[in-house]
């Protein structure tokens, strides 16, 4: 009788996956089951779940001593996802049961008391994984979806532990199927976040459609009521759907997280985080005790919407400005360093001063200057410079509410934004908010009086240098949308508009 088996599974380090042994012995010693090699609550719990899952299958629990070691053993362990591996190890080290080619298949699966599979996070990873080190993979059937996203894999997907077992004693090959990869992705519905509901705000309207053909990043102050939350969520339905690459991160991301559901198993828009004031600095940006992805990596190739971005806390939003130079953020533990995407399109929305009213024409503001200030300085002159265009956005008269005038509709808008966007993967093989001084004076090259033009205006705005390399991103994002090879004195113009902000 064998008394040692080994099981393959598989632990996230960050967002990458890797192998984990599930090494089962069974000997002799006073039956129980101990669990080594950095478990956590969930993994240790899973003593009780795969005994009880074992019986309520119709299997035997062997009344000896059980060891099982998940190795490397100086990697943290979490979550439920080891149950089957640890059930299947227990089986074939007691000799129930003795299946061929088990150390060429990947375990990973929750398992219920009654012995069926749950849906688990990280299957994503287990996928990858697989295909990498060319094997198969056996997961719970609500995870399929997820897992079919990896091309050319075998998978089992099962329902539950005795019918698992069946299958892989059956020693029929055909229990195994190919995975096709992404395939018909369909078109999202964003519902009523069109531009077509956005009555007015022309100018509000051309800012967004300028980020998100650039990758830019906004900031809308204005008055309660006149359109800002609205505006800011209709943007991601002008941003071009996800390619494949694209589509898998997100997915990978969102999986490590456990943020996937039976309805949605794969991520087929673009994400749209919209966190709210009160949240942590560990949940926006990411880490905890076993680190995760926090909402910037959640937003990763879509949008990071800050409603009431003064109302945030300063170091929260101080936490933001180097996420936002370099699109990826670091978090660094005594026992390693993870690294999480964050290449997001920062939305944010401000009121001009607490009450809001603050040169409305028909309320008083009733702020003291001393609170005004206060406000306006709870977000840093470093993190304003961040940001690529300002915009006011002012009420709408109750007259224009009012008109039968018909806007222009979002799918209108994404055609220019696609366009502009594969004009400059064509010509850069990046997005304009990602280029360098170098690459502006390759793709953005100014003639003498354009020159003159802009260092009068920028020394007129008091702009920085980051603030000066802005306009000319911007300005190669407005020729972009006009599909202009070059950049014009017009595009330099519209471009300094979005950098003027109150004082």
């Amino acid at each position: 009788m064998e008394k040692l088996s080994i099981i393959k599974s598989v632990v996230a380090v960050g967002l990458e996956p890797q192998v984990v042994d599930v090494e089962v012995d069974v000997g002799a010693g006073l039956p129980g089951l101990t669990i080594v090699g950095l478990p956590d609550k969930a993994v240790e719990e899973s003593k009780e779940r795969v005994r009880l899952a074992l019986k309520n299958s119709g299997f035997d629990f062997p009344q000896k001593k059980i060891v099982v070691n998940l190795a490397p053993a100086d990697v943290k362990k979490e979550g439920p996802a080891y149950d089957l591996p640890i059930a299947v190890g227990t089986l074939i080290a007691s000799g129930i049961i003795k299946p061929k080619e088990i150390n060429k298949t990947i375990f990973i699966g929750e398992l219920s008391l009654s012995g069926k599979l749950r849906a688990t996070k990280g299957i994503i990873q287990a996928s990858i994984l697989a295909k990498k080190k060319n094997l198969s993979l056996v997961c719970p059937i609500q995870n399929q979806a997820e897992a079919n996203l990896i091309s050319g894999i075998e998978i089992l997907a099962a329902e539950d532990l005795k019918s698992m077992v069946a299958a892989l004693l059956a020693d029929d090959t055909r229990i195994f199927s190919k995975t096709t990869g992404v395939k018909d992705v369909p078109e999202p519905d964003y519902g009523d976040y069109d531009f077509q509901n956005v009555v007015g705000q022309s100018q509000a309207k051309r800012a967004l459609e300028i980020a998100a053909a650039g990758g830019h990043n906004v900031l809308l102050s204005g008055p309660p009521g006149g359109g800002k939350t609205l505006l800011s969520r209709s943007i991601i339905s002008i941003l071009p759907p996800l390619e494949e690459e694209e589509l898998l991160e997100a997915t990978k991301i969102y999986s490590v997280a456990g943020l996937l559901t039976e309805d949605e198993p794969i991520i087929i828009r673009r994400p749209f985080r919209s966190p709210h004031h009160t949240t942590s600095a560990v949940a926006i940006i990411g880490g905890g005790t076993y680190p995760k992805p926090g909402e910037i990596s959640l937003a990763n190739k879509g949008v990071l919407f800050l409603d009431e971005f003064p109302e945030f806390p300063r170091s929260v939003l101080e936490a933001l400005r180097q996420p936002l130079e370099d699109k990826v953020v670091t978090v660094s533990r005594a026992q390693a360093t993870y690294r999480f995407p964050a290449d997001f399109i920062l939305v944010a929305a401000k009121n001009p001063c607490p009450c809001g009213f603050l040169g409305d024409e028909h309320h008083e503001c009733k702020c003291p200057a001393t609170q005004i200030l206060s406000y306006d300085r709870r977000v840093s002159g470093p993190l304003l410079d961040r940001i690529d265009l300002y915009l006011n956005v002012g009420k709408i008269p109750l007259k224009k509410i009012q008109s039968s005038q018909k806007e222009e509709k979002s799918s209108e808008v994404k055609k220019r934004v696609i366009k502009a966007r594969r004009l400059q993967i064509s010509r850069q093989g990046k997005l304009n908010s990602q280029l360098s001084k170098k690459d502006l004076n390759r793709f953005a090259a100014l003639n003498e009086e354009q020159e003159e033009f802009l260092e009068g205006a920028a020394e007129k705005l008091g702009l920085s240098m980051r603030g000066f390399i802005k306009v000319l991103r911007i300005s190669r994002t407005i020729a972009d949308l006009a599909q202009s090879k070059n950049v014009l004195m017009e595009h330099l113009a519209e471009a300094l508009q979005y950098r003027q902000r109150e004082q």
